[in-house]
């Protein structure tokens, strides 16, 4: 959930998703070496875990902050393309995330299962999706759209679709909605709220609240991390269950594109809205996916939440070759037939 003009952020530059590892991927990776070697254990745990709660708060203050309501109200005229980006995010994912578990579960744990399951019920993201819309010559508008209303619809499908496919590993119960309520929702609406004020604020820092949303992420994953190590379950993770789960993240995201993309196609969609379906339904949310792991799940969010980062990885990597080769196609010289017509400045 971001403004239309906010790019500081290292995932919303399109000429680095092209790069073999993310920087942002990096320092996650380099932040769970940091818990393998001093997790955080005590005191020290608990005062991690209130900073934590604090920053996801923080994040998502600032993700209303920066949602624009009248662009958001104004992107609804492409409701079928909304509608085609929600079903994949929301109905397709957590099929294949059952296919998948279902077929993989005798090489991963239980915990790494769980986690691909909370993988697929994830929202879409916004930042990489626009990147590589925008890269692929797509209909950008409409991708900043459906990323910022699977995020704001993921506020209430995620906890509900990952207690009825998941069932008790997750905190689903009147505590656990109000803990997501005061967590999440409600600074996203005081955002909102203050928008009036806030956003000249943050178009003026956008590099160091960038660095702040970062940041917040970046504790998150050191705190779910830390209480693995002080539990002693991360010796389960073996380097052949690590290669099975990425493989098994591979084939559910060449499901979703090859999925996405025929359906655009047969639904008879403009190029430039199909390249948006195409990413916007084949993404996850980093950003969003791990503070409602942490809230979910509580002290068992570390093995949960890597599935995610190794799928975020791959999706940048497997979206930039396509939104590369996509970008030298030559422009379509009509919107296919049937098709809604998206041809201004901004679609070219």
């Amino acid at each position: 959930m971001t403004d239309v003009r906010w790019t500081s952020g290292p995932l919303s530059w399109p000429g680095r998703l092209g790069r073999a590892v993310d920087p942002y991927v990096a320092a996650l990776l380099g932040t769970v070496a940091v818990a393998a070697l001093l997790p955080a254990s005590g005191t020290a745990a608990t005062a991690a875990g209130t900073a934590a709660d604090i920053a996801i708060g923080l994040l998502f203050f600032l993700y209303g902050s920066r949602l624009s309501t009248r662009e958001a109200l104004h992107g609804l005229r492409q409701w079928r393309l909304h509608l085609v980006v929600g079903a994949s995010t929301f109905v397709l994912f957590p099929l294949l995330g059952l296919a998948a578990t279902g077929l993989a579960r005798f090489l991963l744990t239980d915990r790494l299962a769980t986690g691909l399951l909370f993988l697929c019920v994830v929202p879409s993201t916004v930042q990489s999706s626009v990147a590589l819309t925008s890269t692929a010559r797509g209909n950008v508008p409409a991708a900043i759209c459906a990323g910022t209303y699977s995020s704001l619809f993921g506020m209430i499908a995620t906890p509900l679709l990952a207690a009825w496919l998941i069932g008790s590993d997750v905190r689903f119960s009147a505590d656990g909605l109000l803990a997501i309520a005061t967590q999440l929702l409600l600074p996203f609406l005081a955002g909102q709220a203050l928008r009036r004020w806030t956003a000249p604020f943050i178009g003026r820092h956008k590099k160091v609240l960038g660095l702040l949303d970062r940041g917040s992420i970046l504790l998150v994953v050191y705190t779910a991390f830390s209480r693995g190590m002080t539990e002693g379950i991360w010796h389960q993770v073996t380097p052949a269950r690590l290669g099975a789960l990425l493989g098994v993240a591979a084939a559910v995201l060449g499901l979703a594109l090859t999925t996405t993309s025929l359906t655009a196609r047969r639904l008879r969609f403009s190029r430039a809205d199909r390249v948006t379906i195409v990413f916007c339904g084949s993404n996850k949310s980093l950003a969003t996916g791990l503070p409602m792991a942490a809230v979910l799940f509580g002290d068992a969010a570390g093995p949960v939440i890597l599935p995610l980062m190794l799928f975020h990885q791959l999706q940048l990597m497997v979206c930039a070759v396509i939104a590369g080769r996509w970008s030298r196609r030559p422009p379509e010289a009509a919107p296919a037939p049937g098709g809604p017509v998206q041809v201004t400045e901004a679609t070219r």
